[in-house]
């Protein structure tokens, strides 16, 4: 089961910041253009916000039964980006993720939709990219 939970979490990964991505190009580009917000639109950042919370859940589960999550070796390095760094920095970008979709659904107008998408969703997208255990960053990491 963990090594599933394991493999499921980084490779959903590739698919939530690809959406990220697009999420925050989309709303960048229509705010600057002053364009409408349409339902593709709210589609795209609907789906986003959801590929975010199933990786938000697999990680929650991850947390509880993960050989690497170890609260009593903050000294060590690996435990230490897993148990603490990881962690905070994914429910950060989580929160700020899920605050830009809510406050861009009560928003009056289409431009502050937009702009509201391009802030919470790039800042979640920048901690993302800084909290993911990179290959380059945490020996023992993987791109897949």
């Amino acid at each position: 089961m963990y090594s599933g939970l394991v493999h499921a979490h980084s490779g959903l990964r590739w698919i939530a910041l690809i959406l990220l991505v697009a999420a925050v190009a989309t709303a960048i580009s229509r705010w600057q253009g002053r364009n409408s917000f349409t339902d593709g639109n709210r589609k795209l950042n609907l789906f986003t916000l959801i590929s975010v919370h199933t990786q938000l859940i697999i990680g929650l589960l991850l947390l509880f039964i993960s050989p690497k999550v170890n609260f009593g070796m903050m000294s060590e390095k690996l435990y230490r980006f897993y148990s603490v760094e990881h962690t905070a920095g994914m429910l950060i970008a989580i929160i700020l993720i899920t605050i830009g979709y809510s406050r861009s659904k009560r928003a009056s107008n289409d431009t502050t939709k937009h702009r509201l998408v391009s802030i919470f969703y790039g800042l979640g997208l920048l901690l993302i990219l800084a909290s993911i255990p990179w290959p380059f960053r945490i020996s023992g990491a993987g791109w897949f």
